[in-house]
């Protein structure tokens, strides 16, 4: 099972958690889920990688868009120009920042 999720605090306001269950449930997706991991600081983030081996991607909202980019091992040119990564891919143990916000305005 591939494991999705989102990291932020707080994550009250969040829709993903429903938008994500819906998608995957309507495309037939029936080996992945999404999961909303609150996390009020980031020193959490290693030992949910731990504890969620199955982790392919987070979403990354505030507040930690910019803090999250030192702890990743590769940060695309999109997101290093902004200094903000809104999605990770989690790969072979190897995490690596994306922004997408900045095509949304573009």
């Amino acid at each position: 099972m591939r494991l999705y999720g989102l990291i932020g605090y707080p994550l009250g306001h969040s829709f993903s958690k429903k938008y994500f269950t819906e998608k995957f449930d309507r495309e037939g997706i029936d080996d992945a889920r999404f999961e909303l991991f609150p996390l009020p600081d980031l020193s959490g983030l290693p030992a949910l990688l731990r504890a969620n081996p199955a982790l392919r991607g987070l979403g990354v909202t505030i507040p930690h868009k910019e803090s999250v980019v030192a702890m990743l091992d590769e940060v695309d040119d999109t997101a290093r120009a902004i200094g903000a990564v809104n999605s990770i891919r989690v790969e072979r143990g190897k995490l690596t920042g994306y922004n997408t916000d900045a095509e949304g305005f573009g």
